[in-house]
C-alpha cells in the first residue's frame, strides 16, 4: 500500500537534523572536553587544541571510580534479573487467573508509579534502622539492603510491563498445555517465559537503569565502601566546587565512563526492545 509522510522530505531532514544536534551536542561537547585541557575548557574552548588522553587514566586514581562500577553493576543487575522474573510470574497469575482483588492489585500497581521517591526516602531509612537494631545486623550501608530499596520501585513497574506484554500472548497456548496435562508452573517456565523475553529485557533494562542512575537513595542507604558508580560522581564533581580551576577533563571522562555501561547495554539488546515496548507477543 502507497504511504505519504507526514513531512516533506526536505522538511523531514531538517527536524531529524535539529533532533541530532540537540541530543549529540552535548555528548559531543563532554567527549571533547574530556581529551582538552582544563584551562582550554574554562576558557570555553570547543574543540581541542591538543587531544590529550590523560584524563581517562587518572580518574581511577582521583576518584573510587573502579569501586563505584562494580557496586554500581552488581545492585543494579541483580534488581534486573529479580524483577523481571518475579515481575513475569505475577503477571502471569494477574493476566491469566481470575480472583478477587486483581483489579485493584493492578490498579495499586499503576498508582505506586506516581510516588516521587523523597516521600519514602525516610520511611525506607527508619525501617530499616529499626530492623538493624531488632536483628543486630546491619542493614543501611550494605549493597543488599539498597538492592531491595530498588525492588520496591522496580518490581511495580516490571510487573506493569509483563501484564500489558502478556496480554498479548493468546491463552489458546495455555489451554493447548493444559490438555496435554501441563500443570501452570510448567506452563509458566516452558511457555510463557520463553515466549516474554522482549518483555522480560524491557522491564529488567529498566530495572537496571533505575538503580544505576539513582543518587537519592544511594547517597544515604550506602558509606564509602558500597558508593555507587553516580554517588561517587556526584561526590566528585562537588569537591571540585572550591576550587581555582576545576578538573573539567576528568569530570566529563568519568561522566563518559559511568554512561558506557548503558549504552553497551542498548546496543546489545535493542532488538528486543521494539517488541517489548509494543507488547508484540505471539499473533
Amino acid at each position: 500500500m502507497r504511504h505519504t509522510r507526514l513531512l516533506p522530505r526536505p522538511l523531514q531532514l531538517a527536524v531529524l537534523a535539529v533532533l541530532l544536534l540537540v541530543v549529540l551536542g552535548p555528548v559531543s561537547y563532554m567527549l571533547f572536553a574530556s581529551v582538552s585541557s582544563d584551562l582550554a575548557v574554562a576558557s570555553g574552548a570547543y574543540l581541542p587544541d591538543t587531544v590529550d588522553l590523560g584524563a581517562y587514566r587518572r580518574i581511577w586514581s582521583t576518584v573510587d571510580l573502579g569501586g563505584g562500577l562494580l557496586n554500581s553493576l552488581l545492585v543494579a543487575g541483580v534488581v534486573a534479573a529479580a524483577s523481571a522474573f518475579v515481575s513475569v510470574g505475577s503477571a502471569y497469575v494477574l493476566v491469566r487467573f481470575a480472583f478477587r482483588g486483581r483489579v485493584a492489585i493492578l490498579r495499586a500497581l499503576l498508582a505506586m508509579q506516581s510516588i516521587p521517591g523523597t516521600l519514602v526516602l525516610l520511611p525506607v531509612f527508619v525501617l530499616f534502622a529499626s530492623a538493624s537494631a531488632a536483628i543486630g545486623v546491619q542493614v543501611i550501608g550494605t549493597r543488599w539492603a539498597l538492592g531491595l530499596t530498588y525492588l520496591t520501585f522496580a518490581l511495580p513497574f516490571s510487573t506493569w510491563v509483563m501484564v500489558t506484554y502478556l496480554r498479548g500472548l493468546p491463552p489458546e497456548l495455555d489451554e493447548a498445555a493444559r490438555i496435554d496435562g501441563a500443570s501452570s508452573w510448567r506452563i509458566l517456565t516452558r511457555i510463557i517465559v520463553p515466549l516474554s523475553w522482549p518483555g522480560l529485557i524491557v522491564s529488567g533494562i529498566f530495572a537496571f537503569l533505575l538503580g544505576w542512575n539513582d543518587v537519592l537513595f544511594a547517597s544515604v542507604m550506602t558509606d564509602p565502601d558500597t558508593r555507587t558508580a553516580a554517588v561517587a560522581l556526584q561526590v566528585f564533581g562537588a569537591t571540585q566546587e572550591g576550587g581555582a580551576i576545576p578538573v573539567y577533563g576528568q569530570l566529563m571522562a568519568a561522566a563518559l565512563v559511568c554512561a558506557a555501561p548503558v549504552v553497551v547495554l542498548y546496543l546489545v539488546f535493542q532488538r528486543y526492545l521494539v517488541g517489548g515496548l509494543t507488547a508484540g507477543g505471539v499473533k
